[in-house]
């Protein structure tokens, strides 16, 4: 088994196609912000099941085909 680096959280990533950003606290917890036209959404996920748990996984070690990783910055402006 290959074992991963250590990780510093948070992470951030965004969907290529820019309409969700994420904010990975933890192996376990995350932010979503969707984008809505001129509006967004923010939700808060507590993986309590495994698909979330590896959409988490997906998104700290597995990104580069469907996602970019972000700066801080970048994350808060778009949730002004």
């Amino acid at each position: 088994m290959v074992e991963k680096e250590a990780i510093e959280y948070p992470q951030y990533r965004k969907y290529h196609n820019g309409k969700s950003y994420f904010k990975i606290i933890s192996p376990g917890e995350m932010e979503e912000i969707q984008l809505m036209g001129n509006s967004f959404s923010k939700h808060l996920i507590t993986a309590k099941i495994l698909p979330d748990r590896n959409f988490i996984y997906d998104l700290t070690f597995d990104y580069e085909k469907y996602c970019v990783k972000i700066e801080e910055e970048e994350y808060l402006e778009v949730g002004k």
